[in-house]
């Protein structure tokens, strides 16, 4: 059977689609911060996020021309970019804010590492586990070397901070390597040391012993480490079954903070309610089905388990968003993928979408 000759259009008007959602709702919930912390701009976040937007745009049709075994031949290199980019977050160009040291300040472009890592070390583990296939279950030459993969790519994410990214890119390696034929006993070892490293981390920072007490009875410390998880259900309670209206919201003034970010989803349940929560969902499964779907008809290992890390991690972003919004997990920072404001996340999961795209087109 001859090469496609076109693109998944199925997944790229999807994509397209929550980008504008997110273009509404950037401007809806910064609108209040904008205004009064950038003398009377209300449209500061929206701009920034267009922007991003514009160049994801460009960078997703690009690179959905540009074929994806180069990233096979260059992986080594992007991992070297993605791991000196990290690093120089402890040099003068790292910028702290919000408690973390996870921005680089460039003339003014502030780039956030830990998102280029994220697509640096699924290109490398892709690379890696269709070059060990048939060592892949062996203790010694296939478990061991994944585990001190993933153990490392976590590990540069959480030195700065970002234990919330850092799990999500540990489960997204994960997935690969159990997808790539994993022994389930490694597994099992994987899943019980990763929780282990999870606890320690916990344990050794007392803001996270909080963060955790408060998520079992977050109405108990609502004026402390309870307040945006409470917030946020004040705002999903609000919105009911069809939500209050665009541009309504009354936590978006200050009561969730970073509502334009790590809350973006309460906005959208108090601003059109369950129903616009359910479709914003169904894109996303919508992406998650079609990913799998490349991923199946991949014409090679690589491409494959490349596809399946970048629909792994959007589908586990996006699940980990919606439960800390929701209450279902305990309260941690991490965007909403195209929808949430921050141009290199934006940028970045439109350029592996460009990826997904291009392995969709030469797939069998």
């Amino acid at each position: 059977m001859g090469h496609k000759k076109s693109i998944d259009w199925v997944l790229f008007i999807s994509t397209l689609i929550l980008v504008l959602i997110g273009f509404i709702f950037v401007y809806s919930a910064s609108y209040p911060e904008g205004y009064y912390r950038f003398d009377g701009n209300g449209f500061f976040f929206l701009r920034k996020q267009v922007i991003a937007g514009l160049a994801g745009f460009v960078a997703m049709i690009f690179l959905s021309f540009f074929h994806y075994h180069i990233y096979r031949k260059l992986n080594k290199l992007i991992l070297i970019l993605a791991v000196i980019s990290a690093l120089s977050l402890f040099t003068a160009y790292g910028t702290e804010a919000y408690g973390a040291q996870r921005w680089i300040s460039i003339g003014g472009l502030n780039v956030q590492p830990s998102d280029l890592i994220k697509i640096a070390a699924i290109m490398y583990m892709s690379y890696y586990l269709e070059k060990k296939t048939n060592n892949i279950k062996k203790f010694k030459s296939g478990y061991l070397p994944v585990l001190l993969f993933i153990g490392f790519f976590s590990g540069i994410i959480a030195i700065q901070n970002d234990l919330s990214t850092s799990f999500v890119l540990a489960l997204t390696l994960g997935v690969m390597y159990f997808a790539a034929g994993a022994n389930l006993f490694h597994v099992a070892m994987t899943l019980a040391a990763g929780g282990g490293a999870i606890a320690y981390l916990i344990i050794n920072e007392p803001f996270r012993v909080l963060r955790i007490v408060s998520f079992l009875d977050p109405f108990k410390y609502k004026q402390s480490f309870g307040w945006q998880v409470v917030q946020s259900i004040y705002a999903l309670g609000t919105g009911g079954l069809f939500g209050m209206g665009l541009g309504k919201s009354r936590q978006k003034f200050f009561y969730i903070p970073l509502a334009y970010n790590d809350f973006i989803f309460s906005i959208i349940g108090e601003e059109i309610g369950f129903i616009g929560c359910f479709i914003v969902i169904l894109f996303f499964i919508i992406i998650i089905w079609r990913g799998l779907r490349i991923s199946i008809n991949a014409k090679d290992t690589f491409g494959s388990l490349l596809a399946l890390g970048i629909t792994a991690l959007i589908g586990i972003q996006a699940l980990v968003h919606i439960a800390v919004v929701t209450s279902s997990m305990p309260p941690t920072g991490i965007a909403l993928p195209f929808i949430s404001a921050g141009g290199t996340s934006l940028l970045v999961f439109m350029s592996a979408v460009g990826v997904l795209l291009n392995i969709s087109k030469n797939s069998l």
